[in-house]
C-alpha cells in the first residue's frame, strides 16, 4: 500500500455516521478507481472526529446541523485538509426517514461545500450496512444499539426497512426497549402486578438508588433515550443469573430483531423466490456485541438462519462512518465507469 500522502492530491471523501448517542466523521482520500476496484488494507484514514448526537429528532435542527458541520470541519482539519478538498460526501444519520428529511439535510450541507461535491443523505442504516460490505449496498443490515432498525437493499435499487420508529411506537429489540422493559418489570414487581426479579436490587444498585419508588423520578428527571438504554448490561448480568424475568425480556428482544430482519427479507425477496438464496445480513452495535455468556446476537443470527439458510451473517471490520466513506467512493467510481473514464 502506498502512504497517504500518496492519495492527498486527488482530493477527499467524508463518511459520517450520525446516531441518536454519537457522531463520527472520517476523512479518506479519494482511493484511484480501477477496473477490479481492490481496497488498500489498511484503509488510509486521514482523519477521524467526534461528537454528540445528530438525530434531530433527539435534540432539534438546530443542534443536528452544528454537531454535523462541526464533525466535519473537526475531521478535515485533522486531516490538514480545507472544504475545497471534499470530493464527495455520505452522511448516514439516525432520523432520516422520509425524503423531507434528506432534503433539510442536504440543504443545510449544500451550503457549506462547492456546488460539485457530490452529497448523498442516507438513514444511518446505509452506513452500517456498508460497513460489513464494504460500500456496496446490497442485502440486509441489522443495527441494535439505543435504538433499532432493519435495513434492506435490492441490486435493482430497491430498499425495505422495518422498525425504528423510535421507543415509542414500539422498537423493543433495542437497548432502550430492554432496559425500559427491566425498569418496568422493577415497577410491577414493587406494586405487587408482577413477580419478584433479580433486576430491582440490581438496578437499584446501578443507579445509586434506595427504593423502587425512586425509579419513576429518576426515570423522567432525562428523557435520553440513551441514559435508559445503559441499563442493558443490568438486564443482560440478571439473565445470566438464572433471573426468569430478564431471560424472558432477553427473548422477547431476540425475537423482535429477528422478526423485523425476517420481515425486510420477505418484502424484497433477498432469499430468492424459493428462501434458500444468499445474502448478507450485516449485525452492528452494543446490543449484539458478543461480550457476554448470553449473546443476544448470536441468538438473533440463529433464528435468522432457521427460517433463511442462505444468510450469511457480517460482523464488520471498520466502522460505520467507514462504510459511509466507502459508499461514497462506489458511488463516484460507478459514475465513473458510466461516463466512460
Amino acid at each position: 500500500m502506498g502512504s497517504e500522502s500518496d492519495y492527498r492530491g486527488e482530493g477527499v471523501i467524508l463518511g459520517v455516521d450520525g446516531g441518536t448517542t454519537s457522531t463520527v466523521c472520517v476523512c479518506m482520500p479519494l482511493l484511484p478507481f480501477s477496473g477490479h476496484r481492490q481496497l488498500p488494507e489498511p484503509l488510509p484514514i486521514l482523519g477521524r472526529a467526534v461528537a454528540g448526537c445528530s438525530n434531530y429528532n433527539s435534540v432539534g435542527e438546530n443542534a443536528a446541523r452544528e454537531t454535523l458541520e462541526q464533525v466535519m470541519a473537526e475531521a478535515l482539519l485533522k486531516a490538514g485538509m480545507s472544504h475545497s478538498a471534499v470530493r464527495a460526501v455520505c452522511l448516514g444519520v439516525s432520523g432520516v426517514n422520509h425524503p423531507t428529511d434528506q432534503e433539510m439535510i442536504l440543504n443545510w450541507i449544500r451550503d457549506i461545500f462547492p456546488g460539485n461535491v457530490k452529497i448523498r443523505v442516507e438513514n444511518d442504516a446505509v452506513a452500517a450496512l456498508a460497513s460489513g460490505t464494504m460500500g456496496k449496498l446490497h442485502g440486509c443490515v441489522l443495527i441494535a444499539g439505543t435504538g433499532c432498525i432493519s435495513y434492506g437493499f435490492r441490486e435493482d435499487g430497491r430498499e425495505a426497512r422495518a422498525a425504528g420508529a423510535g421507543p415509542v411506537l414500539g422498537d423493543w429489540g433495542s437497548g432502550y426497549g430492554i432496559a425500559a422493559q427491566g425498569l418496568t418489570a422493577v415497577v410491577r414487581a414493587h406494586d405487587g402486578r408482577g413477580p419478584k426479579t433479580m433486576l430491582t436490587n440490581c438496578v437499584l444498585k446501578s443507579l445509586n438508588l434506595s427504593s423502587p419508588d425512586e425509579i419513576i423520578g429518576w426515570t423522567y428527571a432525562d428523557s435520553s433515550w440513551a441514559r435508559i438504554a445503559a441499563l442493558v448490561p443490568v438486564v443482560v448480568s440478571c439473565a445470566e443469573a438464572g433471573d426468569q424475568i430478564a431471560i424472558d425480556i432477553l427473548n422477547n428482544a431476540v425475537q423482535e430483531l429477528a422478526m423485523s430482519v425476517k420481515a425486510v427479507v420477505q418484502r424484497l425477496q433477498l432469499a430468492g423466490e424459493d428462501g434458500n438464496g444468499s445474502f448478507p445480513v450485516v449485525v452492528v452495535g452494543g446490543v449484539l456485541e458478543a461480550n457476554k455468556r448470553w449473546d443476544i446476537g448470536k441468538e438473533v443470527i440463529n433464528s435468522i438462519l432457521k427460517t433463511y439458510p442462505g444468510a450469511s451473517p457480517i460482523r464488520p471490520k471498520v466502522e460505520p462512518a467507514i462504510g459511509a466513506a466507502l459508499f461514497a467512493w462506489n458511488s463516484l467510481a460507478k459514475e465513473a465507469t458510466e461516463n466512460g473514464h
